[in-house]
């Protein structure tokens, strides 16, 4: 049966516009959602009537319906579902006037809301509208005596040869429906309007870029070649100069030439998205093109503009989106603004010298630090209003200031927003954590609750009955507790200061930004004392690491160079290295947070490529980073260890220069790397020969500070006949190690032993060292020439190896206390009884 041929006039329009819908939202079937959507864009009919009285608005429901169209299967013509409410339709207008009735937009409505699983009925729901509330208004219309949609005419279009095809053809191209292009805005498929969404306030007010926008309207006012490609670092605001010009334009801030003009963003990966058979992506891009150039005011924005280059190009066909663009680009018939950044224009545009001439670069630089401040002044109320905060002048100006400072690889001002964005959310969350005092007396609740359960099992209701006043009071309490909240809250909003933008600089980099507090300031004074639990009489050292630890953190330091650059040189085994990792154990609390080289491994000239990365066109450039270059750009707050300095080729004394002098270095691959929040230690024995030559006539180098300094001269004469006057007037200081005395080596000898003890500590054994072993230690471990290392190895040979042989004959087990002496010249392992 044809129910077609009985529906009304204002009906068959509404499937019309349903059908040239769904063929322009790219859907090969009309389901009830576009059924729905043709209703409203025939306005005279009374179910739009309903659905407008009912709050339902076109705009607002073709939004919510584009977002479902990716989530639908597809099929071919007008779906199962859609005929059978056809049916039911007209069944419902013959139940009601008769056989022969006219089937009004108002039956249509009924029988879908009546279908509670549509997916036009869970539209309406998103849009708040109140389905029963609907229902009894269609009942009322329907029950009226008079009907206005009773003449269903003869001209209707289901009689006509046209609706076959309009059915079948369901992908075929069309004119958009009633609504998709209007006045307020282009809604093509694959792209955003821009001055659409500027006209709703969508878009965030664009400040500081008049010159780039003035740039822009100056380009696209020519006759031939009108197109400007924005070119800068990511994050420095291109696409937002795009929407500074859509503005403009909705302002009238532009020259008659661009009144009326529309910015219609290219969605391009959404138009490459699904595009399986060869020639979908074409067809899609000519298509809108086409209706581009047919609106005859639109202004083409593609953002990443260098992904037109072989985009939709296969093996066997080399035909992309740029060579479909060129022509139309060079005769401007199509103005287009481009985005990019400046490595990928580089690599992609000017290769291709045809698609290059067509457009005019305009160059978006970085702001400054002042007019990022003004720049986040003027977003300041967009994101109060969002994370429903208050953001103070102090946070702009250190978000403007402490990223341009810390957050070295980013560009402003995207780290700076970034930064007030994430202070605010983590205020926000915060202030979300609920009212103090709530879960304790819930725990107390639960608690009782638990007691009163025991109470009613043991038929003990009195207890019951008292548990349960108790529990009603708690509750009393926490709603009391909660709806003071509420209110304090509502009255009150938190505020971001320059402390919680700190904060998230130093979550981000590692680096200490936030004000000193008085247990670090305690920690800074004390810093020596740190040190020389681990760094035995090496005063002048630890003295001038510590110094430069606090100028730096009470923010003092020369803000361009490193925190600090020694040179550390003495003889072997004195505590060079052993500075380094205590350093790294008092900053980051783990001495394997220290970055160590070791330059003995840097020998050969092409070991520089290891420190930044391999240069182009060289194995390795696409695959391994520096060494050094990259784990600083992981880490910029660190202490790098480069031991044994003099062992590396004189081309890595090259690359330290920079390092040094200005705290940056550029890898391999043009990223600059920030040295600043770093401190460079390198080791040297040089000079140890001379040291040495002096103990053996006698001198003691470190018995007073006149022979120190006579040491500490001839050191320096060394230290320049091996290194370059440039790298040794770029290092901070130079610091002479003392060789170790028999009583610094005693100290060393505890710190070894009391290393050992907590390692078997841990096993559940306790070791006590009489003096007597002690000495005998010493007796056979120090060494004046090698320092402390020799010791090192009598405990483990004397000590260690022994007692690991006791452990493993049973003879000391887990829970005991070892004794630790020497009888006749030999070390004895007691287990106390």
């Amino acid at each position: 049966m044809n129910y077609f041929d009985r529906f009304s006039i204002n009906l068959q329009k509404a499937l019309k516009l349903s059908i040239e819908a769904a063929k322009y939202y790219g859907s090969s079937y009309v389901g009830s959602e576009h059924v729905l959507f043709g209703i409203l864009n025939v306005p005279e009919c009374r179910a739009c009537k309903i659905l407008r009285s009912a709050g339902v608005k076109e705009p607002e429901y073709r939004s919510a319906f584009v977002r479902t169209l990716d989530k639908i299967s597809k099929i071919s013509g007008f779906t199962p579902r859609t005929k059978n409410l056809f049916e039911k339709a007209s069944e419902l207008a013959v139940n009601r006037d008769g056989v022969g009735a006219s089937v009004g937009t108002e039956y249509m409505l009924y029988v879908i809301i009546a279908d509670e699983d549509s997916v036009a009925v869970r539209l309406l729901k998103s849009l708040g509208a109140d389905i029963d509330a609907l229902e009894a208004a269609l009942e009322e219309e329907i029950g009226d005596e008079e009907m206005e949609e009773e003449d269903y005419g003869s001209e209707s279009i289901f009689r006509s040869a046209s609706y076959a095809k309009m059915q079948h053809d369901a992908m075929g191209q069309g004119a958009p429906a009633q609504g998709a292009k209007s006045k307020e805005g282009l809604n093509f498929r694959f792209g955003v309007d821009l001055t659409q969404k500027a006209r709703e306030g969508k878009i965030d007010p664009v400040i500081g870029r008049k010159k780039e926008i003035d740039k822009i309207i100056q380009v696209l006012s020519r006759r031939t070649k009108n197109n400007p490609v924005l070119i800068g670092e990511p994050g420095v605001g291109k696409s937002a100069v795009v929407e500074g010009l859509a503005q403009a334009i909705v302002k009238g801030e532009v020259p008659d030439l661009l009144l009326g003009k529309s910015v219609f963003a290219l969605d391009l990966p959404g138009m490459l998205a699904g595009a399986k058979y060869r020639g979908d992506f074409e067809e899609r891009l000519k298509e809108t093109i086409e209706q581009i150039q047919k609106s005859g005011n639109v202004i083409l924005f593609i953002d990443e503009i260098h992904n037109i280059v072989g985009a939709g190009a296969s093996a066997d066909n080399s035909m992309d989106a740029a060579n479909i663009l060129k022509p139309m680009l060079a005769r401007g018939e199509l103005q287009t603004i481009g985005a990019t950044t400046i490595d990928e224009y580089r690599k992609y545009i000017e290769k291709d010298p045809a698609l290059e001439r067509r457009f005019t670069p305009v160059n978006v630089e970085q702001p400054s630090v002042a007019e990022t401040i003004e720049i986040l002044r003027g977003l300041r109320d967009k994101y109060e209003a969002h994370h429903k905060v208050s953001i103070s002048d102090d946070a702009i100006v250190a978000a403007a200031s402490l990223s341009d400072r810390y957050i070295t690889d980013r560009f402003l001002p995207d780290k700076a927003i970034d930064l007030i964005d994430e202070a605010a959310s983590r205020a926000r969350l915060d202030s979300y954590n609920g009212p103090s005092g709530v879960k304790e007396k819930e725990a107390e609740i639960e608690k009782l609750n638990a007691e009163k359960a025991k109470a009613v099992r043991r038929d003990d209701y009195p207890r019951a009955q008292e548990l349960h006043n108790q529990i009603k009071k708690l509750e009393s309490e926490i709603e009391k507790i909660r709806a003071d909240w509420e209110k304090n809250r509502g009255e009150s909003r938190a505020t971001i200061g320059s402390d919680d933008v700190a904060k998230i600089v130093s979550s981000w980099t590692g680096v200490p930004v936030v004000k000193l507090t008085e247990e670090e300031s305690h920690k800074l004074m004390h810093l020596e004392e740190e040190l020389h639990k681990r760094v035995i009489g090496q005063e002048e050292a630890v003295s001038a690491v510590a110094k430069a630890i606090r100028r730096a953190r009470a923010g003092l330091k020369d803000p361009d160079k490193p925190i600090g650059s020694f040179i550390f040189v003495g003889p072997t085994g004195v505590g060079k290295t052993e500075l380094s990792k205590a350093l790294a154990a008092a900053m980051f609390g783990d001495e394997r947070l220290m970055i160590r080289l070791d330059m003995s491994e840097y020998m050969e000239k092409h070991s520089v490529s290891k420190l930044i990365g391999a240069p182009p066109g060289y194995v390795g450039f696409d695959d391994a980073a520096g060494q050094l270059t990259e784990k600083i750009r992981r880490k910029p707050y660190s202490v790098v260890l480069f031991d044994e300095i003099e062992k590396a080729h004189p081309d890595v004394f090259n690359v330290l220069l920079q390092i040094l002098d200005d705290g940056r270095l550029t890898d391999s691959k043009g990223r600059v790397v920030s040295f600043k929040n770093t401190v460079i230690i390198m080791t040297s024995n040089v000079g140890a020969s001379k040291v040495n030559k002096m103990q053996r006539l006698g001198f003691a180098a470190a018995d007073n500070a006149g022979e120190y300094e006579k040491m500490k001269d001839d050191i320096t004469e060394e230290l320049k006949a091996q290194f370059k006057p440039e790298f040794l007037n770029r290092i901070d200081e130079i610091i002479i190690f003392h060789k170790l005395s028999k009583e610094d080596a005693s100290k060393i000898c505890d710190l070894f032993l009391g290393t050992l003890a907590d390692r078997l500590k841990k096993r559940g054994v306790e070791v006590s060292v009489s003096n007597a072993a002690k000495d005998k230690l010493l007796e056979e471990g120090y060494d004046e020439v090698y320092g402390a290392r020799p010791l090192k190895r009598v405990i483990q040979r004397r000590i260690e190896d022994a007692l690991s042989e006791e452990i493993l004959m049973n003879r000391v087990s887990s829970g005991q206390k070892v004794n630790i002496d020497v009888k006749d010249g030999a070390f004895t392992f007691t287990p106390a009884k």
